[in-house]
């Protein structure tokens, strides 16, 4: 039996708006949008995974605040899991994987093409954000 493996996905929040990335690669994904992250490596948190991705990919310090619930099959043996983060440092720019990056307020949340699996976490974290949840704003 095939061991499940873990993609972490971050919902970023800065001032009340949630960030978004298109990817680039590969071609069935390009021009999509996601929340974005990468896989765990060995012996790695779900939390560390988030904030060396985002570093590598986006050029960003975060800070992990909470798991969304729930999580959504990629292709076998993945599994996303998306956490909650907040912009620490850094000015977002799309250095891996992505060729543009959008924030995007809660009632704009669905102006871009989300990947299907991100779906779900996406309209969890703008119902966070609409909500004013205060580590989110800040």
């Amino acid at each position: 039996m095939t061991t499940v493996r873990v993609v972490v996905g971050g919902a970023v929040f800065d001032q009340g708006r949630l960030l978004a990335a298109r990817r680039s690669a590969p071609p069935e994904l390009a021009g999509r949008w996601e929340l974005p992250g990468g896989k765990l490596e060995a012996g790695e948190s779900a939390e560390q995974a988030l904030v060396r991705e985002l570093r590598e990919e986006l050029g960003v310090e975060v800070e992990p605040l909470e798991r969304i619930a729930g999580e959504w099959p990629l292709r076998p043996p993945y599994v996303l899991q998306v956490w909650t983060a907040r912009l620490v440092d850094g000015e977002a720019r799309p250095l891996q994987d992505h060729d543009e990056l959008r924030w995007l307020t809660p009632d704009r949340v669905d102006e871009v093409d989300w990947l299907d699996q991100d779906r779900p976490a996406v309209a969890a974290a703008a119902r966070l954000l609409a909500g004013t949840d205060a580590r989110a704003g800040s």
